[in-house]
């Protein structure tokens, strides 16, 4: 009798322990799931930042959880995705995430472009760019993507004249004509729309120029073509980009409802790029 109950005991503890096991292991299984869906992305407050909240309800049932992780420069994404403090990031377009990497020694890659903000000059001095006196300033972006972009800009309209303006990478030293003598102050991107009004005129990213209610439709001298090669991407660590979160994030943000998202919000000043 007493082995019997003893052996209905340690049958007990069994299955107990067993049970137990079975619930620790689906537990982690559930963990390591949702831990598979969650993306920490790293935005631009505008557009980016807006563009993944405004889309929170589509990426709910595409099964992800998307945290958004705000950042006003263009080194601390780039720096915490390489560091594993991101997931992703969505900020910044193809030349500058290219040039940032290659200066830097990181290893991120682009897996899909969204949207395109057209860069644009702006003035409070001028209305149009005939009015640019000998000696004026410019402000442009000096991080050497979109500061070579802005030279391209003004080459294009005829204040400056490059030695090829289709170098991505131009700088002050490649200009080869400057009829008025203009003076280019390279600043960081961001402080720009809080300085523009300093110098005659200034060419400033859409993005920043949207956060400081400047809108490059209806306030701008003139706009970038919108045949830019500057789209938007979202980035992540070289040899992640096939995860399955990741086509599941690109599925949304290359959406009709994305689209439409970008088109009525923005009314032309942001452009989808797919």
């Amino acid at each position: 009798m007493k082995k019997s109950l003893l052996a209905i005991l340690l049958l007990c503890f069994a299955l107990v322990g067993c049970n137990k096991s079975t619930n620790n292991q689906a537990a982690g299984e559930a963990t390591a799931e949702g831990e598979d869906n969650k993306i920490v992305i790293g935005v631009s407050p505008v557009p980016h930042g807006e563009i993944i909240n405004g889309l929170s309800e589509q990426f709910k049932e595409a099964g992800l959880d998307v945290e958004v992780v705000t950042f006003d420069d263009y080194i601390q994404p780039n720096e915490q995705l390489a560091a594993g403090d991101l997931d992703a990031n969505y900020f910044q377009h193809g030349p500058y995430l290219d040039e940032f990497c290659k200066q830097n020694n990181l290893d991120l890659v682009s897996i899909g472009n969204v949207h395109i903000e057209p860069i644009a000059l702006y003035s409070d001095k001028i209305k149009d760019v005939s009015e640019l006196k000998d000696g004026d300033e410019i402000i442009i972006p000096n991080d050497p993507s979109n500061g070579g972009r802005a030279l391209i800009l003004l080459d294009k309209i005829g204040i400056i004249k490059l030695k090829d303006n289709t170098n991505l990478l131009s700088t002050e030293n490649d200009i080869a004509e400057n009829p008025k003598n203009i003076k280019i102050v390279p600043m960081e991107a961001q402080n720009i729309p809080n300085t523009y009004t300093d110098a005659a005129a200034a060419v400033i990213n859409s993005n920043y120029a949207i956060g400081a209610d400047l809108n490059p439709n209806s306030d701008a001298l003139v706009v970038e073509d919108i045949d830019s090669p500057y789209a938007n991407l979202v980035a992540v660590r070289n040899g992640e980009e096939n995860q399955e979160k990741f086509k599941k994030l690109m599925e949304v943000l290359q959406s009709e409802d994305s689209k439409k998202f970008i088109e009525e919000k923005y009314d032309g000043a942001i452009i989808p790029a797919f």
